[in-house]
This record gives C-alpha cells, structure tokens and sequence, in this order.
C-alpha cells in the first residue's frame, strides 16, 4: 500500500515537473530565435492589413519567439471577454475555456473552431499553434497533461492577444 502511494505521488510530481518545463524554452534557444530574421507573410496572407506590431511584438508574432514566463499580462488575468489575435483582430478563444496552470503563460484548453492551426514544430516534440486567418505565432498545444477535463493546453504568448471585454447589460 505504501509503495502504492509513492508512485502515485512520483507520478503527479512528474506530471506537475512536465507542465512546467513544456512551455519553457532554453535560454540558448530564445537567444537564436531573436537573431531570426522576420519571415515574409505566405502568399494568401500577403495582402491582408494587419494591425502595427511593436518590436517584440514582431520578434514573436512573426518570429516564432517567446515571452518570457510570468511576464505577460493575460497570464493571471481572469476577466469575461474574447482574446484575439494582435495581428489581424480574428477572435482566438473565450475566457470560460482560460485556465490558470501554472506555467507561466495563458492557458486555455479550446479555441474558437476553426480560429487556430496547428503546426508541427520543427523540433518534431511539440506543435505549433497560429491564427487561421493570418499565420501569427501563437505559442504551442500540449494534449495529454490531464490539466483539465479537455485534457488540452493552448499555451498562447500574452503578447500575440488583445482581449475584448463581454459587454455589460445596459452598455
């Protein structure tokens, strides 16, 4: 029984480990994603108007970078509304399917249907999630973490998002 209880409690330090260490990238890894040069935008997105994006905007939106973790203002930010893409204004996810876990990122275990891609990362361990209309970096989806009953995390850089608050009655 008690060598039953310690690999049930190894198992969820090892779960609570994966989840935190999933979004996370090495430092090296970060320092190589800023000297990418800025893609250009794939023909059916090319004549598109997008929104003006700040520098570190760029470096993640199109660069495929990452904000650093705790830093971005949606990560504990628990209001009713719509996140949308920063680029291009597309409506990405609803507040009900955000969830805090504790990774240091927003995490949401749906999206809108049909507003996210997702990409297989060229590192062949994790996938890539973008917005449908205009191929923004989003962050990456990790499925089988049992973080919620979806059993899904869309872990999205703060950055790539604006959100849109619900409208309250008598507005």
């Amino acid at each position: 029984m008690k060598s039953m209880i310690n690999l049930t409690s190894l198992i969820a330090v090892m779960v609570i480990s994966l989840s935190f260490t999933a979004c996370a990238q090495r430092s090296e890894e970060q320092k190589e994603e800023t000297k990418q040069t800025v893609q250009t935008p794939s023909k059916t997105t090319r004549k598109m108007e997008w929104n003006k994006l700040t520098k570190e905007e760029e470096r993640v939106i199109v660069g495929k970078g990452t904000e650093y973790p705790g830093t971005g203002k949606y990560d504990k930010f628990f209001e009713k509304g719509t996140y949308v893409c920063k680029r291009c204004n597309a409506p990405l996810y609803r507040s009900e399917t955000k969830f805090d876990a504790h990774c240091g990122w927003p995490a949401f275990d749906d999206e809108i249907k049909g507003a996210v891609k997702r990409i297989p990362d060229a590192d062949g361990q994790r996938t890539e999630i973008v917005c449908a209309n205009c191929e923004a970096h989003l962050g990456h989806v990790f499925v089988g973490e049992f973080l919620t009953a979806k059993n899904t995390r869309h872990c999205v850089n703060s950055v790539s998002m604006n959100f849109v608050p619900d409208k309250k009655e008598g507005q």
